[in-house]
């Protein structure tokens, strides 16, 4: 029988030191969706995007500490797919798996897109190619060495988003206190009331959710790194209980910054807000600086895609019978899947070429799809969640110290939101096309694993080979 315990100690190692995790965390939840997104979401809700970050959030506050009392309960395991397998069943671990895979797969071919355009700036006649080949190298050759190594490269990352950041508040501080003259007038608080705070009503912000909430897409990598994290006991909880103040310093900071230097109008929806802020400080370099810092939030991305794709990947594979499953889930010498690396890396790297080849706005779609998926990834998170903690009742158990606040009114209250921005998702062409495009990919997965049992036990009939059913047998058992 296997023995997942000592499978998993003698795999991953765990080089991932607090800070590595606590700038994980951080640098998940900053990224182009705030530096270049959060211009479109200010001109659907005026100045109530700040209610829409608060309680978005909020709720991901606690989906992460649904998380983290999951992963906390058993170490042993790879990722938290592993808990949906075990509480929701194989069938929907196989939908959840191959969908957040291929959620950052293509988030990476869009980030290593712009990541062409941003070097396009400064160097006009460099092909988009050649710098998303160069950064997929690099960030490869980085994975590939030890986990570390990724730790530290996502530490420096996170580091200068968060300068950036802060530079924008100390701007904005400076620039309300002198009554900076602006294009559009002064710099002064009252500038947040300019027009009413729900400015444009109830429908403005309610449709800001879409932009708001997948600013946060990647707040859950910390599940990735669990089983590679030194001390995970102390470690885990501290990245995610700081959550709540990281999120009112630098979402909410940055963007009252924003509204106080300029009447939300007057910001651009189509342009980073960053870069007027700058520029009318008298940072004349604006436009080069906010460049540097959205090429850091891609290359950051790039580096957290091939991190949570190799891990998901070995995850997925971990166990299998056949020969690309044994693959995918070997370990190198430095105990990293070098070989679901690798395949991830070449899959993200196809859409250097096919950008060639397809419009832009075929690869907006597509990204547009995967990050609509993380609905159904967070659900799917919460619902495991539930599980557990009703299993846990029901055998008289109490479980980690690191509890679910307020359960489960809390469970309930992150379904009910992701459900409500569902909703939304439904009153605009592009996101209404999206969603359906994520329905149709989910019921594919579903249809085509059952398809595929199916097959499977009716040609197994008569062999030994280890089916599904006594591996999650040999898993639960330990």
């Amino acid at each position: 029988m296997k023995n997942t315990q000592s499978n998993t100690d003698q795999g991953f190692s765990r080089e991932l030191k607090s800070r590595h995790v606590q700038l994980i965390a951080l640098g998940g939840t900053i990224g182009t969706g705030l530096f270049l997104g959060s211009g479109q979401g200010i001109h659907l809700a005026g100045s109530s995007i700040l209610f829409a970050y608060l309680i978005t959030g909020i709720m991901c506050f606690l989906l992460m500490r649904a998380l983290g009392e999951l992963l906390l309960s058993d170490l042993n395991v790879h990722s938290y797919i592993d808990f949906i397998r075990r509480y929701l069943g194989d069938n929907m671990s196989f939908v959840a798996g191959w969908t957040y895979w291929i959620c950052w797969i293509t988030i990476a071919m869009a980030e290593i897109t712009a990541a062409g355009q941003y070097m396009q700036y400064w160097f006009p006649q460099l092909p988009q190619w050649a710098t998303g080949l160069a950064l997929l190298a690099i960030l490869l050759l980085l994975n590939s060495v030890t986990v570390s190594a990724f730790g530290e490269t996502e530490f420096w990352f996170a580091i200068i988003k968060i300068v950036a950041i802060i530079g924008l508040i100390l701007a904005g501080l400076y620039m309300v206190a002198v009554h900076f003259p602006t294009p559009v007038g002064h710099a002064s608080v009252t500038n947040l009331f300019n027009g009413g705070f729900f400015a444009n009503g109830w429908k403005g912000f309610f449709l800001s959710f879409q932009m708001v909430l997948f600013s946060f897409v990647g707040i859950e990598m910390v599940g990735m790194t669990a089983s590679e994290t030194a001390n995970p006991d102390k470690v885990i909880p501290k990245a995610i209980n700081e959550i709540p103040m990281r999120i009112i310093l630098f979402y909410l900071g940055s963007l009252l910054a924003l509204m106080c230097i300029y009447p939300w109008q007057a910001i651009s929806p189509t342009s980073s807000p960053f870069v007027q802020v700058f520029k009318n400080a008298g940072i004349q370099a604006a436009a080069s600086i906010i460049n540097f810092v959205v090429l850091t939030a891609a290359a950051s991305a790039c580096n957290s895609s091939l991190f949570t794709t190799g891990r998901m990947l070995f995850s997925l594979t971990y166990g299998g019978e056949g020969r690309f499953a044994k693959r995918m889930s070997t370990l190198s010498k430095a105990q990293v899947p070098v070989h679901a690396l690798r395949f991830s890396t070449v899959v993200i790297a196809v859409s250097v070429f096919l950008n060639l080849l397809i419009p832009g706005h075929v690869f907006a779609f597509v990204a547009s799809v995967a990050t609509t998926c993380f609905l159904f990834i967070w659900g799917a998170i919460v619902v495991a969640h539930l599980k557990y903690r009703k299993q846990l009742q029901a055998n008289g158990e109490t479980g980690h110290g690191f509890r679910m606040p307020l359960f489960p009114l809390s469970d309930y209250a992150v379904l009910v939101f992701l459900a409500g921005v569902a909703v939304v998702l439904l009153f605009r062409t592009d996101t209404l096309i999206a969603l359906v495009g994520s329905a149709i990919w989910l019921l594919a997965l579903w249809f085509g694993k059952r398809i595929h049992d199916r097959e499977k036990a009716s040609g197994l009939v008569g062999t030994s080979t280890k089916g599904t059913d006594e591996i999650e047998s040999d898993e639960s058992s330990h």
